[in-house]
């Protein structure tokens, strides 16, 4: 039976993970936590799973690959769009660690419930899922980091806004996934990331 360490191991020897921040991450925030059926032998295959009214938790290769891209450290103030099941979450709370904080957001109500669950099984004290509003993100506040794991149609330059600078925005646009960081001079700099599939970002 594969493990959560075979897992990681994969991840590390196909270059997706190469952080040491983000691979303890992975390490020590197990998958099978944030599935629907933790029996279910694809557990840690690295694809994503159904958990249901068609959303996913994402294929773990992809995963890795964006919060790397996304650069999250020790301290910074996170906020995690479409947060799904809460793995992204979690993984975002242990890298950011006490002196951080991590928002989740998320548009189904069911998910919301779920993504905490799941959250609570770690205790973090520094993360929570929310259920997303009309608007895109949490306007109110400003970010270091911010991750969108599902897909826009056009790139929301609402959360550009909520985004600090010298800050980082990894989000899926299409098929593709853009690494923005916001310069000093609070100009965006991207690059594209070509080739990859998630569900629509609906808000």
């Amino acid at each position: 039976m594969i493990s959560n360490n075979d897992l990681v191991n994969h991840l590390v020897n196909t270059g997706a993970l190469r952080s040491r921040n983000i691979t303890d991450a992975f390490v020590h925030v197990d998958r099978v936590d944030f599935v629907f059926d933790p029996t279910a032998p694809d557990v840690y295959a690295d694809y994503p799973l159904q958990i249901g009214n068609g959303q996913t938790i994402s294929q773990p290769t992809t995963v890795a690959m964006m919060l790397e891209m996304l650069s999250p450290r020790m301290g910074d103030k996170i906020l995690d769009i479409g947060s799904g099941s809460g793995w992204t979450t979690a993984l975002l709370s242990f890298i950011v660690g006490d002196s951080g904080s991590v928002t989740g957001v998320e548009r189904v109500s069911y998910l919301v419930e779920f993504g905490s669950r799941n959250l609570q099984k770690y205790k973090f004290k520094n993360s929570k899922i929310i259920q997303a509003t009309d608007e895109l993100g949490v306007p109110s506040e400003r970010f270091d980091r911010i991750l969108v794991s599902a897909a826009a149609d056009e790139f929301p330059k609402e959360l550009t806004k909520q985004l600090k600078v010298g800050g980082k925005l990894v989000i899926p646009v299409r098929s593709s996934i853009f690494e923005v960081t916001k310069k000093d001079n609070g100009e965006l700099e991207a690059i594209e990331h070509y080739g990859f599939t998630f569900v629509p970002l609906i808000y």
